[in-house]
């Protein structure tokens, strides 16, 4: 049976959609990927543009709140911003959590207007969070 592992960040809308379609991509074999937020903020077109670059189309997810999703069992929880780790409810069962706080995009490009600029923290954040996803399988055993 797969393990489940859910992304959890403030709007849903960036990193923990990035960290779901990285880990469709490199272990969905293994693995079901699942992201919440702590509020919805629509899916952030940058981010989906960073991953369609490396070719991973996350254009098809949306964003949701942890309520609305129906499997509540699992393995590993990873907060990957400040506010969901501070805001992150407790996971009855077996579920691990942890904390991997990754630069915010949007934050980082606030106020530029240059394409290129604009996305130079998308592409940074995608491939930080590619490499924590390549070596996830350490965190489940």
């Amino acid at each position: 049976m797969k393990k489940k592992v859910l992304f959890l960040c403030t709007g849903n809308s960036c990193r923990s959609q990035m960290a779901e379609g990285w880990l469709r991509h490199l272990h969905g074999d293994r693995f079901d990927a699942f992201s919440a937020g702590i509020a919805k903020h629509g899916l952030n077109t940058y981010a989906v543009q960073a991953m369609k670059e490396i070719g991973i189309d996350i254009s098809a997810h949306h964003s949701k709140l942890l309520s609305e999703l129906k499997t509540p069992d699992f393995d590993l929880v990873v907060t990957v911003c400040s506010n969901a780790h501070e805001s992150c409810p407790l996971f009855p069962g077996k579920a691990k959590v942890v904390h991997v706080p990754f630069d915010d995009p949007p934050l980082l490009a606030a106020g530029l207007s240059d394409q290129e600029a604009i996305m130079a923290p998308y592409r940074q954040v995608r491939d930080q969070i590619g490499e924590f996803v390549k070596n996830i399988d350490k965190l489940i055993n």
